[in-house]
């Protein structure tokens, strides 16, 4: 059974910083690109970060570049997104995503608030 938990969001002020993990299991983990995604209310789901498959190559939109960094460990199977300087424009619902050629698996979300 494929699943992807993601944990690590919650509440947090302006300027501070969460660290999201996604627990993979069910499925060969390293042989999938993983990317986070994220969706506010009222607005559609965007990519916020990529990882190739080692981990050698990311890649980040301008609204989070230099904040946020995405990372992982093949041998736990875990995918990680460290988020610095958090602005309240960052608040959303935090999605983890493996995709492979027309394969694709979604995790249930974790709520990210900032706020003061």
């Amino acid at each position: 059974q494929v699943q992807l938990v993601e944990s690590g969001g919650g509440l947090v002020q302006p300027g501070g910083s969460l660290r999201l993990s996604c627990a993979a299991s069910g499925f060969a983990f390293s042989s999938y690109l993983m990317r986070w995604y994220r969706q506010a209310p009222g607005k559609e789901r965007e990519l916020v970060a990529a990882i190739s498959t080692a981990g050698g190559s990311t890649n980040y939109p301008d609204s989070v570049k230099g904040r946020f960094t995405i990372s992982r460990d093949n041998a736990k199977n875990t995918l990680y997104l460290q988020m610095n300087s958090l602005k309240p424009e960052d608040t959303a619902v935090y999605y983890c995503n493996a995709i492979r050629a027309l394969t694709r698996f979604w995790g249930q979300g974790t709520q990210v608030t900032v706020s003061s």
